[in-house]
């Protein structure tokens, strides 16, 4: 590996000095992604009251990020393998910061979803470039696992500084400063990145297979815009045409990658039980997850009638949770095993999930509040040790490309469970009956019906609106049901496929 992190021995790479403020920088790109990922959330409402999207736009503003980003994050990851993790870091990092300003400046739905889109292909790189990295700085097992907790609790702390930080902007400012607030954070991460990362790639990568990203991008946008599609229209042709050409690409991926000398994806990385099982537990617990946290906040502001600032502190404890799991849960999972940390919080995931299907408009905030603590500690303890055994699955080349596996794991669930779980939560909601007069818009979503309430007579407006939200919070508890099932099956699974893993100082180890 042509490296500067290559050392004269074991002993100087895990003291190299300078890698805990490396991590510093790294976790900035994490900082950066995951408070676009939760600002856009809270400022949903706003742009369906000021673009006029369509449920089904409004659907695709929220979901084609994830849509693109799983498409390249394989690529990406294999990218940065060959040209250098801190340079395609850098990169990546510059322009997400630019197309944020496109994103803050978009005038219809249309253009939205562009900028989102093109986010996405920002984003792509961002992501397994810092887990790559932290791979490459960290050789003691103990230290990364650490690192890993660091790098989740940033992510979760970014989930808790978007929505308050976006509320406060948007209680002052239009909602396009929502996203502009990713300028500093870029602007400090290239900054000092350029001075503390030290650059990582793999020795003979091979060529970079032009082919295999795109049936990758076109296999993982067609299967995922299938499912999409069919969970809020139903079957038709051009859904199904869709659904076998993405899933024709991507058996012509797999069998292209087991006959090149390099392939972009080592497919041979899913026979360990244990890489497969943290994959599989990943890509569950978004998708279980995904479709409640994108419809949240839209129920704390537009049903139970929130400030932006205020919803922004209620969702706090899911990321003061995660945070603090996520700091232990390296320990935890040494102190009793990897499947009983990792399995009992997703089963801590279920059940507080479970909790929300009494959701009404009127239910109180301790049970909200416990439910989202309860949630985040759960996550913060999987997610934790599953990255922490994806990484220390594999050899040190090939740290980004077994990171790109484990975020395209990440961003198809959000993907998927945006799609499925959202569908569900608009479907419910559209079948509302709203007095003599109500508009076609009000159907399309809530924000639309609250904007055409300020048209309508007072008495009718009262009468659509309050259908409306009732129509909303039962499809949203429907939703919470789905994904309470998703999650204690994902438990299950996790209990069996990390069967005898261990974190140990050598890394995860089989008994």
């Amino acid at each position: 590996m042509t490296s500067t992190l290559r050392p004269a021995s074991t002993t100087e790479v895990v003291n190299r000095p300078g890698r805990w403020l490396a991590l510093g920088v790294l976790v900035l790109a994490v900082l950066l992604v995951a408070v676009d990922a939760t600002v856009l959330g809270l400022a949903t409402p706003y742009i369906s009251e000021d673009l006029k999207p369509s449920g089904t736009q409004l659907l695709w503003i929220g979901d084609v990020y994830s849509f693109v980003i799983a498409g390249l994050l394989v690529s990406m990851g294999s990218l940065g393998d060959r040209i250098g993790r801190k340079r395609i870091l850098l990169v990546g990092a510059t322009a997400f910061g630019a197309i944020s300003v496109f994103n803050a400046y978009a005038t219809t739905p249309e253009m939205m979803i562009v900028a989102r889109a093109l986010l996405g292909v920002a984003g792509a790189t961002l992501m397994p470039a810092t887990l790559a990295l932290i791979r490459n700085l960290f050789h003691d097992p103990r230290e990364r696992s650490l690192a890993v907790g660091i790098w989740g609790a940033t992510a979760s702390a970014g989930t808790a500084v978007g929505p308050i930080v976006g509320g406060f902007l948007l209680e002052h400012f239009w909602w396009g400063s929502v996203f502009l607030i990713n300028l500093p954070v870029m602007a400090v991460l290239v900054l000092v990145g350029i001075k503390m990362l030290p650059e990582s790639r793999t020795a003979n990568p091979g060529p970079w297979d032009l082919v295999s990203v795109v049936l990758s991008l076109v296999g993982m946008i067609g299967v995922v815009y299938a499912i999409k599609e069919a969970a809020t229209h139903g079957f038709a042709w051009t859904t199904l045409a869709a659904g076998l050409l993405g899933a024709a690409a991507l058996y012509g991926f797999v069998r292209r990658q087991l006959s090149l000398p390099t392939p972009l994806l080592d497919m041979r990385l899913f026979r360990n039980r244990g890489f497969s099982g943290a994959v599989l537990a990943d890509l569950l617990t978004i998708l279980g997850l995904s479709g409640l946290v994108f419809f949240l906040s839209q129920y704390l502001q537009l049903v139970q009638g929130r400030r932006p600032f205020e919803a922004g502190l209620a969702e706090l404890p899911a990321a003061i949770g995660a945070v603090v799991a996520g700091l232990v849960a390296g320990r935890a999972a040494r102190r009793f095993s990897v499947r009983s940390v990792v399995s009992g919080g997703l089963a801590a995931i279920g059940l507080a999930l479970a909790a929300l299907t009494v959701l009404d408009q009127s239910t109180g905030y301790p049970l909200l509040g416990t439910a989202l603590l309860v949630v985040g500690v759960g996550a913060g303890f999987s997610f934790t040790v599953t990255a922490d055994v994806i990484l220390s699955s594999v050899p040190k080349e090939q740290a980004g490309s077994a990171s790109a596996v484990s975020e395209t794991a990440y961003e198809l669930g959000a993907a998927l469970g945006i799609a499925a779980l959202g569908s569900i939560v608009t479907g419910v909601y559209r079948d509302f009956t709203g007095p003599a007069g109500t508009p076609a818009a009000a159907h399309e979503s809530l924000g639309g019906a609250v904007e055409a309430a300020a048209h309508m007579p007072a008495h009718s407006a009262g009468t659509m609106l309050d259908a409306a939200r009732t129509s909303f919070v039962d499809g949203l508890a429907l939703a919470a049901g789905v994904g309470a099932t998703v999650l204690l099956a994902a438990a299950a699974a996790a209990w069996f496929l990390l069967r005898g893993q261990k974190l140990e100082d050598g890394g995860p180890k089989h008994t």
